[in-house]
């Protein structure tokens, strides 16, 4: 049984199940809402499922790029459950999660954005083959008028509402979800400076020592 997260937008989206299509999900839409809803999420599907924390075998988390904060709530909670329990935790970018859901094994490349702020995009393009999945363009920050050169005939995903359940799926791909070997010193993958932090650095005029990375 894999418990899956995808905190890394707006929607945060929480799994429980051993494949996609047999998962239980609950999704809550609304911006600064992840770190109250987390765990009494978790808590509820766990109920759902008439199972403890016992049943969990692994964890299934999406790494970004994304918002900084829900980022790092989603990131907090699997390193607590990880390091308490002993659960391997897996992690896989959230575009590419989004991605599958919305390919439905059409193996036609997909093209899949997020909001980056400041007017850009977070950008990949993937295409689901089988049992494995390709990056075609590796996420990135993009201007918005660049992203639609990225793939011409693709299937765009600009509006795939985050959906935990496919990084359960996303686990059993090759070119999917990967183990992360050192989970106390994981950190997600941001893609670009905090908007505080950037503020920061464009008031002082030199980069922030000691930031806590790239966000969105």
């Amino acid at each position: 049984m894999l418990l899956a997260i995808d905190t890394a937008t707006d929607r945060a989206s929480v799994a429980l199940g051993r494949t996609m299509q047999d998962a239980l999900e609950e999704n809550l839409d609304g911006a600064r809402r992840h770190a109250a809803a987390l765990l009494p999420m978790i808590a509820r599907l766990l109920a759902r499922a008439d199972l403890g924390l016992d049943a969990v075998r692994g964890i299934v988390l999406a790494d970004g790029p994304g918002s900084f904060t829900g980022l790092r709530v989603g990131a907090t909670v699997a390193k607590a459950l990880s390091l308490t329990r002993g659960l391997p935790v897996l992690a896989a970018p959230s575009l590419m999660a989004r991605a599958l859901a919305a390919s439905a094994g059409s193996g036609v490349p997909v093209l899949v954005t997020s909001d980056a702020l400041r007017g850009d995009a977070y950008a990949a393009v993937y295409r689901f083959t089988g049992q494995a999945v390709e990056a075609l363009a590796a996420p990135g920050v993009r201007a918005r008028s660049e992203v639609a050169m990225l793939a011409p005939g693709a299937i765009e995903a600009h509006g795939q509402p985050a959906q935990a359940s496919a990084l359960i799926a996303l686990a059993a791909l090759r070119g999917g979800a990967a183990p992360v070997a050192d989970v106390a010193g994981w950190e997600p993958v941001y893609g670009r400076p905090a908007e505080a932090q950037a503020q920061w650095e464009r008031t002082h005029g030199r980069p922030l020592s000691g930031a806590a990375g790239l966000a969105g």
